[in-house]
């Protein structure tokens, strides 16, 4: 549905955009995610065909991006970060305005215009001005007008921005029910936590450049190849059974957690299964308290990929 090949967009002697090469299939949620002015931006505008790239190829859907804007706008939604709204409008006639724009005729438009707001929950604003929303009613009504003219492909520009955490949880849940029906969807944003519940892949971007891509799962071990896990015992007696674990030949290294009072115990190379560290510690007399896998995160993945750097 989307690829690139080292598509590379520069500003005199920068590089915003360094020879990426991406693939999304039918059904992907790809999470596209870095620094401010990494670059995320530019491929997005790029992919809608609002920019041109300096070299380097893209097509949506089969379509080019040199010789088929029209074809892509048509089966490619596309929202940026900000976007303007016309203030003295009713959120209908908003939605009506760019489904005429779309050219949705006749009764199908008001149709059309109801449905999509249905599906992002704004039903009861429907004849609300435009200024009397809220920051995620916005972003919901953004949303909608996308979806107007039922693209194959989302391009989301950090759609989360300024939401509180209601209003992201339910973007997020927006999110996975147009997965189910099968859209493509492009998103990039900050907020990395609801953005691994949604995505089955992810790229991470810095200085223009790809630094990963693939599934979460592969990113993680990529960031961390050994286990961790968290070891708690009874009656303040961590500092001892740290002393104790670090005798133990699947131990690689242990860090004591203050003021936590807890342990933070890497494995040896190749071995997953902590519960050994329970049977020595109970052996040996420990009240056990805590033993769970340390299980990292996006936002460790991304720390541990990329270095804080811009364009």
């Amino acid at each position: 549905m989307i690829e690139t090949r080292d598509l590379t967009k520069m500003y005199g002697d920068l590089y915003a955009l360094d020879r990426l090469s991406i693939k999304l299939e039918r059904g992907d949620v790809y999470g596209f995610i870095g620094p401010n002015g990494s670059g995320k931006t530019t491929t997005m505008r790029i992919l809608a065909t609002l920019l041109n790239p300096s070299w380097g190829e893209a097509t949506v859907c089969g379509y080019s991006i040199y010789n088929s804007s029209k074809d892509i706008r048509r089966v490619v939604g596309y929202m940026p970060d900000f976007f303007g709204v016309y203030d003295d409008m009713k959120v209908i006639e908003y939605l009506e305005f760019f489904a005429a724009a779309y050219r949705i005729q006749g009764p199908a438009r008001r149709k059309k215009c109801e449905e999509v707001l249905e599906m992002v929950d704004l039903g009861y604003k429907r004849d609300a001005l435009v200024t009397s929303l809220s920051r995620g009613m916005t972003q919901r009504l953004g949303l909608a007008r996308v979806l107007l003219h039922d693209p194959q492909v989302l391009l989301l520009d950090e759609p989360a921005s300024g939401l509180d955490p209601r209003a992201r949880i339910e973007l997020y849940n927006r999110l996975m029910e147009l997965r189910r029906i099968g859209k493509t969807i492009m998103v990039s944003s900050h907020i990395l936590p609801e953005l691994a519940k949604v995505c089955n892949k992810i790229g991470i971007i810095e200085r223009g450049k790809l630094e990963f891509d693939g599934d979460v799962e592969t990113a993680i071990k990529q960031v961390r190849p050994r286990t961790k896990m968290m070891v708690g015992v009874g009656e303040g007696r961590n500092a001892e059974a740290k002393t104790l674990l670090e005798k133990e030949a699947g131990v690689l290294e242990i860090e004591h957690k203050e003021p936590e009072d807890y342990l933070i115990v890497t494995l040896g190379e190749g071995i997953k299964d902590g519960s050994f560290l329970a049977d020595t510690l109970i052996r040996s007399g420990y009240r056990l308290k805590m033993l769970k896998e340390d299980e990292p995160n996006l936002e460790d993945v991304f720390i541990g990929i990329t270095k804080g750097l811009t364009a």
